[in-house]
């Protein structure tokens, strides 16, 4: 024996030997009556609990809705430490509930894992769950708009039908939960607004209850337009004349279209407005019957104005002229004490010469003109009074004398 001692090889294989057993040893587990796998060598047990790990459902997606399963679970691990770590911190695993097979219905199913050693003991909480499974249908809802704050848009301001794109949603759910929707709404905030709103909405989903339901709505956000008008008012358009016509011609009519416009505005500044002005059409420019588009003048205080361009149509034709006979001569500004004689003019009355278009020229008579002379400013004795006309547009005249003889006289 002390010879074996002495070999310094029996002394290095029995300690090759001696160190494989402690090693065996150290590694060798054994399963305990209630399953728990434990090592010989202390320490060497470790346990990890796993939280918000999500759970995995399978079942019909594309027909069926389920309720009812929770989004995450927390997962506790128990066995050797040199398998809790490594699937702690990888999570290479999955929680799942398998509702493939189950008809329409409620059940408690339980949770269940794998890809996990069957070395470990695996508690998920909760363990179980209620589940409710019911048939998937899709249908499409008009979206109304809730306008929030209306009462606080200044007063004056029109508001008007709000516009939704798309005006309506796709919404999926249970069966029993889309035939409980009553309505569909966007909601727009329209504080202290004072011009059209165009803002993106979310759309939210109630039951006949007020209640907002939980369900797939495509899409969820639309755009809304709320159209919002200033005050306004509707008035006539002045058109002003620049120029001459060329020689033989004469106006039929000018004719704007649409012959009013519509201002918007503060109600001070509108108020104050009767008509537009700023528009003149420059006649020696016109040789044939034509039509203009013009846009329409902004008067100051004004925001906007319906519509911005008009039409202007010229209508002309070749002049003619007409004679109306022995037209009688007002006197204008007479005081009643006093009388008038005309001393060069028979009877007080003088032929007109008229010049226009035959369409223009045909309905004219005397009752559609006035002669007549102003001697407001004179008093007794003879003067020469310059005689003065009063006609419908678009015609000129020619008197024989522009002036006549009168005498003033006291009554």
């Amino acid at each position: 024996m002390d010879k074996l001692m002495n070999n310094h090889w029996f002394i290095k294989i029995f300690s090759l030997l001696l160190a494989i057993m402690l090693y065996m040893s150290a590694n060798i587990e054994k399963e305990t009556k209630s399953g728990v796998i434990t090592r010989n060598t202390v320490g060497q047990e470790d346990t990890e609990t796993m939280t918000n790990v999500p759970v995995v459902v399978y079942y019909d997606e594309e027909n069926l809705v389920v309720s009812g399963i929770p989004k995450y679970v927390n997962v506790t691990l128990q066995g050797p430490a040199s398998i809790v770590k490594p699937t702690a911190l990888q999570r290479n695993f999955e929680v799942y509930i398998d509702l493939t097979n189950l008809p329409l219905g409620t059940y408690t199913v339980p949770i269940k894992y794998k890809d996990i050693s069957d070395k470990l003991k695996v508690n998920i909480h909760p363990s179980v769950a209620k589940v409710t499974i019911q048939e998937k249908v899709s249908k499409n809802f008009p979206v109304g708009v809730d306008l929030i704050n209306k009462n606080k848009v200044p007063e004056g301001y029109l508001i008007e039908k709000p516009i939704v794109k798309p005006n309506a949603v796709t919404i999926t759910g249970a069966k029993e939960l889309i035939e409980s929707i009553s309505s569909v709404k966007a909601r727009i905030d329209l504080d202290r607004a004072t011009d059209t709103v165009t803002e993106e909405s979310s759309v939210t989903v109630y039951d006949k209850r007020g209640n907002v339901l939980n369900v797939d709505v495509q899409p969820s956000v639309v755009e809304v337009t709320v159209p919002i008008k200033s005050p306004s008012k509707t008035v006539p358009l002045k058109i002003n004349r620049t120029g001459s016509l060329r020689k033989g011609l004469s106006i039929v009519k000018i004719e704007t279209i649409p012959n009013q416009v519509t201002i918007f505005g503060s109600k001070e500044k509108i108020n104050s407005i009767e008509f537009i002005d700023g528009i003149t059409i420059h006649l020696d420019e016109i040789t044939e019957d034509k039509t203009l588009e013009v846009n329409v003048p902004l008067p100051a205080g004004v925001k906007s104005v319906d519509p911005s361009k008009i039409k202007i149509v010229i209508d002309v034709q070749k002049e003619e002229s007409k004679t109306l006979k022995d037209v009688p001569i007002h006197v204008v500004g007479l005081g009643d004490q006093y009388t008038v004689d005309f001393v060069d003019l028979q009877e007080g009355a003088m032929d007109v010469q008229l010049y226009g278009a035959p369409n223009v020229l045909s309905d004219i008579t005397k009752d559609d003109i006035q002669l007549y002379i102003d001697v407001s400013d004179l008093g007794v004795g003879e003067h020469e009074v310059k005689a003065e006309l009063n006609g419908p547009q678009n015609i000129k005249w020619q008197l024989p004398k522009e002036k006549v003889k009168i005498k003033i006289n006291e009554r």
